[in-house]
This record gives structure tokens, C-alpha cells and sequence, in this order.
């Protein structure tokens, strides 16, 4: 028997398996452009960004996963969860130029973009924590009291939450290139280390 969160991800899971394929289809374009014939500087901004989103997107695809006894198939539902995942296609869809024969220099493209990727981030990330707080509000999960190692894990990943949102937040403000790739890359290394730490733990 088919639950409910079996039918929200059977119609959503798709759309971010789409938005998946654009960030990767990103990276192929990218690594085509080096072996052409006309030379392009990618630097580390675009690349890092698509690296960013595709540890994002696997992140909540996973939060989903925890909150499948939570969700129901209402039309309220299924309404956020198609303006989280669609949300994360059309950031997705921004991140690599369509044609990168016209972009010599990728930063100039990251430059144009930016605003709205690090700006849907943002609100989708915002969206999924109002969304999971009311999950818990209305239909709470009986859990058992949380020994010292899951205190320790809920720790970790309250502090790494809220140093992904301050990064997000000076990431769409600062200009400067260098603090971007440095921004950029803490925002990488914080979600992969966060995740991995909370699945040890």
C-alpha cells in the first residue's frame, strides 16, 4: 500500500532528480568547454556554487526522508513541497550558462546570477525549516529522550544550520571574489561535515 509520502515523492521526486541532472549537465558542459577549441577561464565561483546546491538538495531530500511519517497528501502538501523542489530546479537551472561559448569568464556569469540562486536558497531554505517546524507542531514523532551522543548530534546540527544561513546571508551581500570562493567553500565543507558527523553520531 502506497503512503503518503510515497505519492508526494513519487510526483516531486522527479523534479529534483531534473534539478540534479541540470547542476551535473552543468559540469559536463563545463568539462566539454575545456577541451574545445576556444579557451574559458570557469575559475572556482560557478563550480563551487553547483557543488553547493547539489549538497543542499541531497540534504533535504534527506530531512524529507526523516519527515515521511509526518507528511500527508493534502493539497497544502503538496503545494510547499512542489515550491521547495520547484524552487530548487529553477536555482539549479541558473547556476551554468546555456551556452558557455559566450562566457569566457565564468565569474562574470556567477556575478549575474548570483543574486537569485544565493536569494532562492535562502527562501527555500527557509520555506523547508517553517514547513518542518509546523511537521512537529501538528503531528509530532514519539522519539525516546536523547542520550548524550544525540544531544551531541542535535548540537552539531543546530550550530551547522545556523552557520550555513549567516554564510548565505554575507554570500548574497559580498562582492568581493576571493571572500566568495572562501564563503563558498566553508558553505561546502559545513554541509558535508555536518551531514557525515550526524550520521556518525
Amino acid at each position: 500500500q502506497m503512503s503518503a509520502f510515497d505519492l508526494v515523492f513519487a510526483v516531486f521526486g522527479l523534479l529534483l532528480g531534473l534539478a540534479l541532472c541540470e547542476v551535473l549537465a552543468g559540469f559536463a558542459r563545463v568539462l566539454k568547454l575545456k577541451r574545445g577549441a576556444r579557451p574559458a577561464r570557469i575559475g572556482w565561483l560557478t563550480p563551487l556554487l553547483g557543488l553547493f546546491v547539489m549538497l543542499d538538495l541531497t540534504s533535504f531530500w534527506g530531512l524529507a526522508f526523516m519527515a515521511r511519517d509526518q507528511m500527508d497528501a493534502s493539497y497544502l502538501t503538496l503545494a510547499i513541497v512542489l515550491a521547495i523542489t520547484g524552487g530548487y530546479y529553477l536555482v539549479a537551472s541558473l547556476i551554468f550558462p546555456d551556452d558557455p561559448e559566450d562566457w569566457p569568464d565564468f565569474d562574470l556569469w556567477y556575478e549575474r546570477q548570483k543574486h537569485m540562486v544565493i536569494g532562492g536558497l535562502l527562501s527555500i531554505n527557509i520555506v523547508t525549516m517553517i514547513a518542518t517546524s509546523i511537521l512537529d507542531a501538528l503531528r509530532p514523532v514519539p522519539q525516546a529522550p536523547p542520550g548524550p551522543a544525540g544531544e551531541v548530534g542535535f548540537l552539531i546540527y543546530g550550530l551547522g544550520a545556523m552557520a550555513l544561513f549567516m554564510l548565505l546571508i554575507a554570500l548574497f551581500f559580498v562582492r568581493n571574489r576571493p571572500s566568495n570562493v572562501a564563503m563558498l567553500a566553508a558553505l561546502n565543507l559545513i554541509l558535508l561535515g555536518t551531514s557525515i558527523l550526524e550520521d556518525f553520531i
